[in-house]
């Protein structure tokens, strides 16, 4: 897992794993009459799923503002890409920026922990968050 995978995780949280289905019994006693399902029911389980996918936007801002009260630090996430990562308890090493920067897709110059690859970074991962689904005040997504 990327650390873009890990903010997420941390952000959104864990998507549900699909349920396992039933294993399917050795030997059946009698051949059971195939169950059809109705056009309308198809549709109204696809209305249902549809419903879990267009939840409401997850509010980043209240989750970071919480975490880092949690703290009890005084962390900018709302500028710095190193307290975003140290509000979430993940490394904000220059390795750990260095792979969020390839999973952003950094295209910039490559000079490590400069100041205006950190301001992308957190500028990039702020909008990400919202294509995600987050929800966070417009002066952070420029």
């Amino acid at each position: 897992m990327g650390i873009l995978d890990s903010i997420k995780t941390k952000l959104f949280g864990k998507k549900e794993a699909a349920e396992p289905e039933p294993a399917a019994p050795e030997a059946p006693e009698a051949p059971a009459a195939p169950k059809t399902t109705s056009l309308t029911e198809k549709l109204a389980a696809a209305g249902e799923k549809l419903k879990e996918v267009a939840a409401e936007p997850v509010d980043i801002e209240m989750i970071l503002d919480a975490a880092v009260k949690a703290k009890g630090v005084n962390l900018n996430w709302r500028q710095s890409i190193v307290d975003l990562m140290k509000a979430l308890d993940l490394d904000s090493s220059l390795a750990a920026r260095k792979e969020l920067a390839a999973d952003l897709n950094y295209t910039g110059p490559h000079a490590d922990g400069t100041a205006e690859k950190n301001i992308w970074l957190h500028k990039q991962l702020m909008k990400t968050l919202v294509e995600c689904g987050g929800k966070l005040p417009k002066e952070l997504v420029k």
